[in-house]
């Protein structure tokens, strides 16, 4: 059975997908940006960004009924290669021990604002 996480983002409705789908024991978590959902602010920098995202992260991922410990996959978009060293402390607090197999990509964002956008894959521990 499937279902759907949602943060009620204008950006889920507006472009039809959802926050999180859980599917079986996976957990596909939707590229996720450091927008506050509630008052679609964005913090400054890339350290702040990928913070805010991996906080949106973790709490869909609770709601979905998983943890930052089910995560087997990661990719992160950046729109500036050098703000990969920035983000770093921000991963290791969420993914240090878990470690899940990342993929890293430079690209441009939807919104000049967005400087990170982190998506994960979780697969329910037996």
């Amino acid at each position: 059975m499937r279902r759907r996480i949602s943060t009620g983002s204008e950006f889920e409705r507006d472009f039809a997908y959802s926050r999180a789908v859980v599917q079986g024991e996976w957990c596909f978590v939707s590229g996720t940006t450091g927008y506050d959902y509630a008052t679609m602010t964005m913090p400054e920098g890339a350290a702040a960004q990928a913070e805010a995202a991996l906080a949106t992260i973790g709490r869909t991922l609770r709601e979905a009924g998983f943890a930052f410990e089910d995560v087997v996959r990661s990719v992160v978009y950046l729109v500036d290669p050098a703000d990969h060293a920035a983000i770093a402390p921000a991963l290791r607090a969420a993914l240090g021990e878990i470690r899940p197999a990342n993929t890293t990509v430079v690209t441009a964002l939807i919104r000049p604002e967005m400087r990170v956008e982190i998506e994960v894959t979780a697969l329910r521990r037996a």
